[in-house]
């Protein structure tokens, strides 16, 4: 219960940010084109609080229903405008003004993805070097030439340093080619290239989990002891009163050697209470420890008890891939992750559009929240990077020529500056209603897809 009411709150303020940076953006943009802002809420429905403040007397609100926000201009469409301020009027501004304050929105969640990652590198990016661990025979992997302990320097114009930059590298790579061409170093030292052959998999291998199975290959995980490091708050560690040093010694009459043995342990038995003997400063001690669950992206639902392994001296420099940059190196760093980013969120929601990519990665608010909760609890470097991915997939979202979206305006805006004259009030209303059954039919998805990873 405690990880479920963290997950909602590291939700909530996820969306809270990421709305209230979206909303600026048009905020602003109004505000320099001198437009009149009657409200910026964070939220939708009844206003739970609000302040009226500036010249216009503008209405600063938190609503009810914290999924959205919105800001309102004086406008003639929504309401009788005073003869002196039809000037300020959103409707009666140039067509580039208009287009102007609604792409401001989409423009300013852009530019804080950069933020987000410029603060997740200046901090220090966490991730393990990415070492082949066990190939599957006759595999893709193993008729490629991958074996035990290859190490991944590149895939295919990509150089890589974690496992998170190769696994983005691969699906980049695998969305325009029918083979993967990898670098690899070889447990000897030795180089070698070799060419994963994914014709025709590329839908089954973009389902959420199962890339590496369908390739063939694990990552490799060093051997560490079974010593608790870092506990998350809220977490089924936390509530057993597991205290970071513990070494965990035995579960239910099962002893353990090493930190994954424990995980997988852990990971078998969601939802059971087990007896756990520990070793605290030299005694050993019983303690009863009520595992929790976590969802994976296939829909599978496995233990967690929110505790990392305590890493031994020296384990860094031989296997960490960690990315830290200074404050002015972080900056292009960061702007090339937000346009790669961007570059491989819009092609992957291109090819769910024509069926190559699985529709499955379209997930709602269940899944969002849980991830949200996840990386929270893993560390700020984690929940940065959940903020600059949701953050550009807002922006990119927003841009799509979707009538009820920002983007769909701007289309309407261009063609009133294409005839001279804007769209009837009938066309726009039926273009209106497109978007929202379209909009429906996403989010039912979306919907679909979370509580099929729930129940399945």
């Amino acid at each position: 219960m405690g990880m479920i009411i963290f997950s909602v709150l590291a939700f909530l303020l996820a969306i809270g940010i990421l709305v209230a940076v979206h909303e600026w953006g048009h905020y602003i943009a109004a505000r320099f084109a001198g437009v009149k802002v009657l409200r910026f809420s964070i939220g939708f429905g009844r206003p739970i609080w609000m302040k009226k403040s500036g010249p216009d007397q503008t209405e600063y609100c938190l609503s009810s229903i914290p999924l959205g926000g919105y800001v309102k201009l004086l406008d003639e469409r929504e309401g009788e405008v005073p003869e002196q301020d039809l000037h300020r009027a959103f409707n009666k501004q140039p067509v580039r003004h208009r287009v102007g304050i609604l792409v401001a929105g989409p423009v300013m969640n852009f530019i804080f993805a950069i933020f987000a990652y410029w603060l997740m590198f200046v901090l220090g990016v966490p991730g393990l070097k990415p070492i082949v661990g066990e190939v599957e025979p006759q595999s893709v992997a193993s008729n490629a030439g991958i074996e035990y302990k290859d190490r991944i320097i590149g895939v295919g114009e990509h150089v890589v340093a974690t496992w998170e930059g190769a696994v983005l590298a691969i699906i980049d790579t695998m969305l325009d080619n029918k083979r993967i061409r990898m670098e690899l170093i070889a447990d000897t030292g030795r180089e070698k290239t070799v060419y994963l052959d994914v014709e025709g998999r590329i839908r089954e291998l973009t389902e959420p989990g199962k890339l590496f199975g369908g390739l063939g290959f694990t990552p490799w995980s060093p051997a560490i002891d079974p010593v608790m490091g870092d506990i998350s708050p809220g977490g089924a560690a936390e509530a057993a009163d597991l205290r970071t040093g513990d070494r965990v010694i035995a579960a239910d009459g099962v002893a353990f050697t090493d930190w994954v043995e424990w995980v997988q342990f852990v990971q078998a038995h969601p939802n059971e209470t087990v007896e756990l003997t520990i070793e605290r400063e030299g005694n050993a001690e019983q303690l009863p420890l009520s595992i929790g669950q976590f969802q994976q992206e296939d829909g599978s639902i496995i233990g967690r008890i929110g505790a990392g392994a305590q890493i031994p001296e020296g384990f860094y420099e031989q296997y960490s891939g960690d990315q830290r940059y200074g404050p002015w190196d972080a900056v292009s760093v960061a702007t090339e992750r937000t346009w790669s980013m961007s570059v491989l969120t819009v092609r992957m929601v291109g090819r769910m559009i024509t069926g190559e990519v699985s529709v499955k990665n379209i997930s709602g608010p269940i899944n969002i929240a849980q991830y949200a909760g996840y990386s929270a609890s893993v560390g700020l470097a984690s929940f940065l990077n959940f903020l600059a991915v949701v953050s550009l997939s807002l922006g990119i979202l927003n841009l799509l020529p979707i009538p009820i979206l920002d983007g769909g305006q701007v289309v309407y805006q261009v063609c009133e500056f294409i005839k001279g004259r804007p769209l009837s009030n009938r066309a726009q209303l039926i273009g209106q209603q497109l978007g929202i059954v379209f909009l429906v039919l996403v989010m039912s998805f979306a919907f679909y897809n979370d509580l099929t990873r729930v129940f399945s």
